[in-house]
């Protein structure tokens, strides 16, 4: 009975693992197809200097078909960076497509 609830919880802990993996490796692929041609620095927060705050916020863009940004979401990073990248990446734009495609991308910031 012990090796059955075993071999289920190593079952499931798979299946957890293959549901938590495959969205990532399909956004992974669909990321990065299209060239950015325009970006905006991002504006260093005051809070995130006075905390000497540093590091990487990853930001889902929707793009439009002109290269336009239509919606971004936050992906990761610290809440403190999030706002500025999102304002940022919102005055990015990406060369012409036939579709809009999600676009994740990384926005880094250095306290210098």
């Amino acid at each position: 009975m012990k090796v059955l609830l075993r071999k289920g919880a190593v079952g499931t802990l798979l299946l957890a693992a293959v549901l938590y993996i495959v969205p990532f490796s399909s956004l992974a692929q669909d990321a990065g197809k299209r060239k950015i041609v325009e970006r905006a620095t991002p504006a260093y927060p005051e809070l995130a200097r006075s905390m000497a705050l540093q590091g990487i916020v990853k930001v889902d863009a929707l793009v439009a078909p002109d290269g336009t940004v239509k919606g971004t979401e936050i992906k990761g990073g610290h809440p403190v960076l999030a706002q500025a990248a999102i304002n940022a990446v919102r005055h990015w734009k990406w060369e012409p497509s036939a579709h809009e495609s999600h676009e994740v991308v990384e926005v880094k910031f250095s306290p210098e």
